[in-house]
């Protein structure tokens, strides 16, 4: 097929020997490219068509790579069309070497192309938004880094590649290695970081400190991962702030993560009361105000006194809810109704401070009390 080609291509170039090589090389090239735009549109439609609806996957890498693959076909038809194109020895060397960097990068645009494919296609077994999604999370945020890294990794294998072909750049990076000196350990630095932030990727994608949807203090900061790239992390912040941090803080810095193993939390609320309070009714409000708040997950619900202090008692209530938002809120309401019911129905339990005054004193110090009597009879 390849021979019938270049011989038609022969005979339409004798065909034109009467015009410039210029208008020759055009027509021959223009002549190669709407070859290869026809054929390809014929070919990618009936493979879609036995694809159908029974191959899902090879039916979306179709349709996905349609435009790379005519963009391949027609850098095949000018490879082809070349040796037989009237042009100076120069001209055709450079237009070879063109063609060389664009397939170089057409396979490694398709190679990213694929990842993508897969990634996607894996990904739709799993859903995020459902209320237990720990186990999706950690799929997307997996598939979501090494993703990441892989695309990264290509991008510079594809570049390099290409930068290889072209012998001053290739003599430069062989001298480069061969040397190892001052210039390699440049180098070295300068891709330090990115080096650094793919290597983090990958420990987090197999470790999962972290995972989209986590719930993490990060620099004092409370949030949600929100999005996680080949090197940095993005924390949606309580008030929409979006904190960006990058890959290796999450390695080498302790950092909180309330959601790791389970999106379950307890919430604690403390209020503080006269010694006077009576705990046991505070408990059985305490009880009634969680079991009857929607927010409650059934499991945890408590109140103790966790601290004596010199005026006031430290009464603390721990009740537990199924992820952080409803925790924090029912937190807030717990709060909110145990103050009222402490206003309304035990005002005497509500904080005081305590003066000693000088009748306090007389009656706890009789001889005080004689010197003071002394004094106002004298």
């Amino acid at each position: 097929m390849l021979q019938s080609a270049q011989s038609l291509l022969t005979e339409l170039r004798r065909a034109l020997d009467f015009a410039p090589d210029t208008v020759v090389a055009a027509v021959l090239f223009l002549t190669a490219i709407i070859a290869a735009w026809i054929i390809h549109a014929i070919a990618v439609r009936v493979l879609i068509r036995l694809a159908g609806e029974r191959h899902p996957f090879a039916r979306q890498i179709l349709i996905s790579t349609r435009g790379l693959t005519r963009l391949a076909l027609m850098l095949f038809a000018l490879t082809v069309t070349l040796p037989t194109v009237p042009l100076a020895a120069a001209t055709s060397a450079a237009l070879g070497k063109a063609f060389l960097v664009g397939a170089i990068v057409l396979v490694g645009w398709a190679t990213i192309n694929m990842v993508n494919v897969v990634a996607t296609l894996y990904l739709r077994r799993f859903t995020v938004d459902g209320e237990d999604n720990r186990q999706a999370s950690k799929r997307v945020t997996q598939v979501a880094i090494l993703k990441g890294a892989a695309i990264t990794l290509l991008i510079m294998v594809t570049a390099g590649a290409a930068l290889m072909t072209f012998d001053s750049v290739r003599q430069f990076g062989v001298s480069l290695f061969a040397s190892a000196g001052v210039a390699g350990l440049v180098v070295g630095f300068a891709a330090r970081p990115v080096l650094s932030n793919m290597i983090a990727g990958v420990q987090i994608a197999i470790t999962q400190p972290i995972s989209l949807n986590d719930v993490v203090i990060v620099e004092g900061e409370w949030g949600r991962i929100d999005e996680i790239t080949g090197t940095y992390v993005v924390v949606l912040t309580w008030d929409l702030r979006r904190l960006v941090v990058p890959l290796t803080y999450f390695i080498e810095k302790p950092f909180q993560n309330w959601t790791r193993g389970s999106t379950n939390l307890l919430g604690a609320v403390v209020v503080y009361a006269d010694y006077t309070v009576p705990v046991d009714r505070v408990r059985a409000k305490v009880e009634e105000i969680v079991k009857a708040s929607p927010r409650w997950d059934s499991k945890v619900v408590n109140l103790q006194v966790t601290d004596a202090r010199p005026d006031t008692l430290e009464l603390r209530a721990l009740a537990s809810a199924a992820n952080a938002g409803d925790a924090w809120d029912l937190r807030c309401e717990l709060r909110e109704k145990l103050i009222a019911f402490l206003q309304s129905e035990c005002p005497g339990a509500l904080p005081k401070r305590r003066h000693q005054t000088v009748a306090d004193i007389v009656v706890d110090s009789p001889q005080r009390g004689i010197g003071l009597h002394r004094l106002q009879d004298s």
